[in-house]
């Protein structure tokens, strides 16, 4: 086990697994913004999965393009909302193709 003490503050254990809980949004707020990014990424000709994908991973919005005011409202959602909320409905996908 390792443990860190910060000048005398607190102490971290770096073997144990972290949980992480994030404030959670209403699903129908981030699937409706999802839906309209894609929809606005189609329209505009991009290849709508990579340029989602490349905005979570970087955070940069210009990922999105600002038609239809996709890229203000996504950046209105917390991409760690957005991805939990991706693997939630992908695993319940999954279980239910089972």
């Amino acid at each position: 086990m390792y443990q860190v003490i910060l000048k005398g503050v607190f102490q971290v254990e770096f073997d144990k697994t972290m949980k992480f809980n994030i404030e959670e949004l209403p699903k129908e707020e981030v699937r409706t913004v999802l839906l309209n990014v894609y929809n606005t990424l189609e329209e505009r000709g991009y290849s709508s999965i990579n340029q989602i994908v490349g905005y979570l991973l970087s955070g940069d919005p210009a990922y999105i393009p600002r038609h239809n005011d996709a890229r203000n409202q996504i950046r209105r959602l917390d991409r760690d909302e957005i991805m939990e909320q991706l693997v939630s409905s992908y695993i319940s996908s999954e279980k239910a193709n089972e």
